[in-house]
């Protein structure tokens, strides 16, 4: 009897952490945005600039190990869509400032707000979830391991 309680503990122990794992799947959202394909097999900085924008999900390992990598995006409230880890799309952007909206699900939504002003110059910009918000960051890089990208499919 003593043993049999002891199994169903851990069984309901182990149930509730599997089910938060996986309880951190945040659904997709439409894209409002048209996605400009890239062209050519490889993607080339200087074909980026002048409004044609890279925004790549930069999410680390612990956040793709628990479902968390997901991210939601609004710019200036015009849902951009979800990009999931080690996606990317490519968006033309008007130059002005645009307001950024992230949101990913931790447990709770977490959610970001930032203004980037986009000009000329503008070409990469990388947003990954960290444990209390979203980082973005304009960095006008293409990722070190961008072969491991994929361009990111309208949901």
């Amino acid at each position: 009897m003593k043993n049999y309680l002891l199994q169903s503990i851990k069984f309901s122990i182990f149930s509730l952490i599997i089910f938060s794992i996986f309880s951190c799947g945040l659904k997709p959202i439409p894209s409002e945005y048209s996605f400009v394909k890239n062209a050519s097999e490889t993607l080339e900085l200087s074909k980026l600039g002048n409004g044609k924008v890279l925004i790549y999900n930069g999410a680390d390992i612990l956040h793709k190990i628990d479902n968390t990598s997901r991210l939601n995006i609004w710019i200036d409230d015009k849902p951009l869509g979800q990009l999931r880890a080690s996606e990317y799309v490519i968006i033309e952007l008007e130059k002005s400032k645009h307001t950024f909206k992230v949101l990913h699900l931790d447990m709770v939504n977490m959610r970001s707000i930032k203004e980037i002003e986009i000009d000329s110059n503008t070409k990469v910009i990388k947003i990954k979830p960290n444990l209390t918000s979203n980082k973005l960051t304009l960095t006008n890089e293409l990722p070190k391991n961008l072969d491991k990208f994929s361009y990111a499919e309208k949901r």
